[in-house]
């Protein structure tokens, strides 16, 4: 008999074993729950038990909103809730909270990029922030925004703005944002009735949670229904300091990682290493307090101060704004984006068509043009596959316009130039036939 090598025979072993069921969304929340309570290190989904806790005791807190059944950021989670020795001691200076869903959520205070799965506040008891922490521009990958090492500097960083309080209160006021439309998300038209103020977790726990983005989707429906066009700042939200040409280091506290050549930074006179104290005066912990910023600055604005440490020495660096730098935001990766695919598109994802993809669906060499990737099966999704859509038709003209390059192009003209109810012209082209069907504009 041939007798395996230790490494092989584990290998078979493994092979062998019958595949473990994977969790339901609600075992993962359950078990959630359950893991965090056991430690008794995380005050669990419940806010009111940690202000309380953190006025009892002058601790800053720190706020951590977690949607359980999404993977996105699950290996930070994972290494917060084993409590990673590097970020461990801080938090133990700190109440420590963490909420898995919106509902009932304070808006005037907890506002941040909903489209995130793994948000993070620093605040005081009074309800002052010192600072957010938590990004991602990409729909699965994290690894270039955040990391356990920046989140001990931002951690770091908070505690020193807690020691400074109140004498620093003025400066941390623009850190909280403007009254929001509604107090909480439950109160939102899109979302008033289907959900509550808690969560339930005797049964169907994960139906009864208001997810992170669906606030999102519901403030973009509120003004959809109004017949408003959706305000630039909410369709190109926060944006991602990488398009002005700025790149930060994930690992450390708002530091300069490199300068993209010829972009708003690099005119500006960033240099890697550069840390960036403040922005327009607003002291800064992490990429995601820089992303406030520039979520905020006022449309009219073309310029931004930074406050910057630079080879030990503080200067100031004015960064100016060119002519429509939101928009050079990608937002096909949001899930709230899903909500304006509805509205314009009629479900249909789209991306730039490549030369071979022109070819087969015999469409002309140049000019803008887009794929179908994708066409929704259900409910209001399914209204392109209604009309007569396919994946692979390649969109070469949408309500007249021709030179839409880009998803987020299209998605933008249609919620800012068209209401609901409108009838939109899709010309595109399937088996070298060009085609024209219309399409309502939605809610």
């Amino acid at each position: 008999m041939r007798i395996l090598p230790p490494l092989a025979a584990l290998l078979l072993l493994a092979t062998n074993l019958p595949a473990q069921p994977k969790q339901t969304r609600e075992q993962k929340v359950l078990e959630d729950r359950k893991k965090v309570e056991a430690d008794g290190f995380w005050i669990y989904n419940d806010l009111q038990k940690g202000f309380a806790e953190a006025k009892k005791t002058g601790k800053p807190m720190i706020v951590i909103f977690r949607c359980i059944p999404c993977v996105e950021c699950v290996k930070l989670d994972d290494d917060l809730v084993n409590q990673d020795q590097r970020v461990r001691p801080l938090l133990e200076k700190f109440v420590c909270v963490r909420v898995v869903s919106t509902n009932g959520l304070d808006l005037s205070l907890f506002q941040y990029d909903y489209d995130q799965s793994f948000a993070t506040f620093f605040l005081n008891a009074d309800g002052t922030i010192y600072g957010r922490y938590g990004t991602r521009s990409h729909r699965t990958s994290w690894a270039d925004d955040v990391s356990i090492d920046g989140l001990a500097q931002a951690l770091q960083g908070a505690l020193d703005l807690h020691a400074k309080y109140p004498q620093n209160k003025d400066a941390l006021a623009a850190k909280r944002g403007p009254a929001p439309e509604v107090p909480s998300p439950e109160q939102f038209p899109a979302l008033k009735g289907k959900y509550g103020a808690t969560i339930t977790y005797e049964a169907n726990v994960v139906q009864s949670c208001i997810h992170c983005h669906q606030v999102g989707e519901a403030q973009k429906s509120f003004y959809r229904a109004k017949t408003e066009a959706i305000p630039e700042n909410l369709l190109f939200l926060f944006p991602h300091p990488k398009n002005l040409g700025l790149i930060l280091d994930p690992k450390q506290k708002a530091t300069v990682l490199r300068v993209e050549k010829g972009t708003a930074a690099d005119v500006a006179g960033f240099q890697t290493g550069d840390q960036l104290l403040t922005l327009q005066d607003q002291p800064l912990l992490s990429l995601a307090d820089v992303q406030w910023v520039l979520h905020h600055a006022p449309s009219g604005a073309n310029s931004l101060k930074a406050g910057v440490l630079r080879d030990k020495k503080p200067i100031d660096v004015t960064m100016k704004l060119p002519d429509g730098w939101r928009k050079g935001e990608d937002i096909s990766w949001r899930t709230s984006t899903w909500s304006l695919r509805r509205m314009s598109t009629g479900g249909m994802v789209i991306d730039p068509a490549t030369a071979d993809e022109r070819s087969k669906a015999g469409a002309p060499a140049d000019g803008a043009a887009l794929r179908v990737r994708f066409v929704g099966q259900f409910g209001p999704h399914a209204t392109a596959k209604q009309a007569g859509f396919l994946a692979g038709d390649v969109i070469t003209a949408y309500d007249g316009k021709t030179d839409i390059k880009h998803e987020t192009d299209l998605l933008s003209y249609a919620v800012t130039q068209k209401k609901v109810g409108d009838k939109v012209a899709i010309d595109f082209y399937r088996n070298g036939k060009k085609m024209t069907l219309s399409i309502p504009m939605q809610e």
